[in-house]
């Protein structure tokens, strides 16, 4: 089970090398993780792109690129399109976000005739690695899926659970949380939690624990569970934060980034593979995590194969 970082990166750096493509890859951060996976002999790449651009930030990391690595594209629409083509071709089996807008990446991604989509909702999970905790939490959906209807949050559960589950989680403990931690008729978010511990219990999200309504110290503190009387197993164990809509989610990782000294991977899920996709403001070191992270799934899915 992997619970930190660290051991994200000694488990990938142990198996076998993956490739990935960067759509719009002329991007000084993207390509700074990018070089860095590949020296450590994690991934090698495809990078698709201004060719020009590109090259010219790989001579500025002291890291050549050849004409080879490169797929010239002189658009945004071009380059995402390109990059998906390259997974549906077999010649990566990864997808990273470069410097372009996200919703012109995802377009390319669930296209019906050109894209990887497998007919069903994708989502976002930010993966986070907290000082204050002691295992690995994912949170979603705060990136994707404005304000999920109870199916959605179903299928948003079942892609983190089964994302985990690769992690070596082999029964994640989700937590759709709530402000309270009661059913309340003046907050529908507290109806689907209900509804979706008994999907869950039902069998219908696979091999997990979910909690709901629960509320996120409850969820994370299971001191304060008891202070309360909430009996769970998920209390101060959870893996899987469920959000009631992508508000909650962004606002919840953002804060931990910028005050909880948080580090984090960002991934998309649900599609024919995963997606490091991050913000195009986000730092070297989040956009090298969230490679790790998708090269190990990628390796994990190829063992169910």
């Amino acid at each position: 089970m992997i619970r930190n970082f660290e051991e994200l990166r000694s488990m990938v750096g142990s198996s076998k090398k993956r490739v990935v493509v960067v759509a719009a890859a002329h991007d000084a951060h993207t390509l700074e993780a990018v070089l860095k996976a590949h020296e450590e002999g994690i991934l090698d790449y495809l990078l698709v792109g201004k060719k020009d651009e590109i090259q010219e930030i790989g001579e500025q990391l002291q890291h050549p690129i050849a004409d080879t690595d490169i797929v010239h594209t002189d658009t945004d629409e071009e380059a995402a399109a390109t990059a998906v083509g390259l997974i549906r071709e077999g010649k990566a089996d990864f997808l990273q976000k470069g410097l372009l807008q996200t919703s012109t990446l995802l377009k390319a991604v669930v296209n019906k005739e050109t894209g990887i989509g497998q007919g069903k909702p994708i989502s976002h999970v930010a993966l986070l690695d907290i000082p204050k905790y002691h295992k690995i939490v994912g949170v979603t959906d705060g990136g994707m899926i404005l304000y999920p209807t109870l199916e959605q949050k179903k299928a948003i559960a079942i892609n983190a659970v089964d994302m985990f589950k690769g992690f070596g989680y082999e029964m994640p403990k989700v937590a759709a949380v709530c402000a309270v931690e009661v059913l309340n008729p003046k907050m529908p978010e507290t109806q689907d939690a209900a509804a979706l511990k008994e999907m869950a219990q039902n069998g219908e999200i696979g091999d997990c624990l979910l909690e709901g309504p629960i509320s996120f110290d409850l969820a994370v503190n299971g001191e304060s569970a008891k202070i309360k009387g909430y009996d769970s197993p998920v209390t101060g164990e959870v893996d899987i934060i469920l959000v009631p809509n992508i508000c909650t989610g962004n606002i919840m990782v953002k804060g931990l980034l910028e005050f909880g000294d948080t580090r984090m991977a960002g991934c998309v899920i649900g599609a024919k593979c995963p997606i490091a996709l991050n913000s195009r403001s986000a730092t070297f070191e989040e956009k090298y995590y969230s490679l790790l992270a998708c090269a190990y799934m990628t390796g994990e899915k190829d063992k169910e194969a």
